[in-house]
């Protein structure tokens, strides 16, 4: 039972096909899919995903450091009632992102930090967002020494010398895509010193499609196409990537509500 553990199905990319979306999913050994959200005009539609798919989608809350601005802490102010709300596995997806634009650097740190605290006040993990970014998220991180979460980094493409960087903080998990797929990729030689049982599966769909669907719109059907990826890098079976990574998704996320 493959879980997609980072996947925007709820988005307007879906909106023709959601159902048969839901439907290949299943299909391809796909049971639950993790659903972060950006910001708060995104809540609706997660909660109208996870009503319409009961026991096949998990929400994290959180906003997303491309939509963090001047006005972040009031945005925080509004959704972090929410929290009491609805249920949520995680606080995501969160973090920071300089690629494009470093103008909120400072507001991205403290929106971060913020929702951090929020992870240890309701005991959730994190989904992080970490793009050209990596020394301001762990800085942010290593403020909560002694009450630090746990959490995953997700889409990661790192180095081998930034999974030490992560690791001298605190061992987190690492959330693999479509990337890994890619013909210039460098995670496969980054997995091993990562280890099978530190990673979570994820396509963050709609975007960065695995072969042989590059190119195209992604979703969470595709995550099969990484985990026989990541089967070959490992030397191991498709089975025993399908069951490690979905108890290490077990672990992380505790909340997990399955189909019976």
């Amino acid at each position: 039972m493959m879980i997609d553990t980072h996947s925007h199905i709820y988005s307007a990319e879906f909106d023709d096909d959601r159902d048969l979306v839901v439907q290949r999913a299943v299909e391809a050994g796909v049971t639950h899919i993790i659903l972060p959200n950006e910001n708060l005009a995104s809540v609706p539609r997660l909660l109208d995903t996870a009503v319409r798919y009961p026991g096949r989608i998990s929400l994290a809350l959180g906003l997303h450091p491309e939509e963090v601005h001047d006005d972040w802490s009031d945005e925080l102010d509004r959704m972090k009632p929410l929290l009491d709300e609805y249920a949520w596995v995680a606080i995501g997806e969160v973090g920071i992102d300089l690629y494009w634009d470093k103008t909120f650097r400072r507001q991205q740190m403290q929106a971060l930090e913020c929702q951090l605290g929020w992870c240890v006040d309701r005991k959730l993990p994190f989904i992080i967002h970490c793009r050209e970014a990596l020394d301001e998220v762990l800085d942010v991180l290593r403020q909560f020494t002694g009450q630090m979460p746990q959490g995953v980094f997700h889409c990661f493409t790192g180095t081998t010398s930034d999974v030490d960087r992560i690791r001298q903080v605190d061992d987190f998990y690492f959330g693999i895509g479509g990337v890994l797929t890619f013909k210039k990729s460098a995670l496969p030689e980054v997995l091993p010193v990562i280890g099978l049982d530190r990673i979570l599966l994820e396509t963050d769909a709609p975007y960065m499609a695995p072969v042989p669907h590059r190119g195209k719109r992604n979703e969470s059907a595709y995550v099969a196409d990484v985990a026989r990826c990541m089967a070959q890098v490992f030397g191991v079976t498709l089975d025993a990537v399908d069951r490690i990574t979905t108890a290490n998704t077990r672990t992380l996320f505790t909340s997990l509500q399955f189909c019976d």
